[in-house]
């Protein structure tokens, strides 16, 4: 699901507190959507779009508790929470696991937009590596096993003669495979190259 707008959602049982936050969150040109519950918002599929999420430490599901929910499947979407009473274990906790602010009610518009403009600044940029990243797995995925044993091969640091020995095939014969991974994986150089496989995680065990 693509929205062209950022989205900023708001889980928190409270229903003042969802509203009080929809004027300056539309202000700001994002486009805010309100829970009331943590189950509600975990049955709201997916957006493929910059987010970030605000979430009271205690709704129905714990806070917390819905922050390793969410914490796998929607990487891309930083979460900040809001409490009413919050204590320093509670805080300590919520920022291990991720969280990147923690702010107290009543909430200051200043600090939450801020806060919130942050957020959608890190899943934009989140969103463009994952992107990148899947862009990048499509283009490994398309080349031949002995093409993919090629690249890693080269990555290590081996030259084209190194690498027809490993393989048991001729210098000329490497020189075609090699020139068909620069063009498939879109590389302009090696090191190109080398920073590609770096994303891919790709080392000699991973030869097909």
């Amino acid at each position: 699901m693509q929205h062209a707008t950022p989205m900023v959602f708001v889980v928190d049982d409270d229903i003042s507190v969802s509203e009080s936050l929809e004027a300056p969150i539309r202000c700001e040109g994002w486009e805010p959507e309100a829970f009331a519950s943590a189950q509600e918002f975990l049955t709201r599929p997916r957006v493929v779009t910059p987010s970030c999420l605000i979430l009271d430490v205690d709704p129905d599901l714990n806070g917390l508790d819905l922050q390793k929910c969410i914490a796998s499947d929607r990487k891309n979407m930083p979460i900040m929470f809001i409490t009413g009473h919050g204590d320093v274990p509670m805080t300590v906790r919520a920022m291990k696991a991720g969280a990147v602010e923690f702010l107290m009610k009543p909430l200051n518009d200043e600090a939450l937009l801020s806060a919130v403009r942050h957020s959608i600044e890190r899943s934009t940029v989140a969103l463009r590596r994952e992107t990148e990243t899947g862009t990048l797995r499509d283009c490994y995925a398309s080349l031949t096993p002995r093409e993919k044993e090629v690249l890693v091969l080269v990555v290590s640091g081996l030259s084209n003669k190194q690498v027809g020995a490993e393989l048991g095939i001729s210098e000329i014969t490497v020189k075609a495979h090699r020139g068909r991974v620069m063009q498939k994986m879109q590389a302009e150089s090696l090191p190109g190259l080398v920073k590609r496989a770096t994303r891919l995680r790709l080392t000699p065990a991973h030869r097909a």
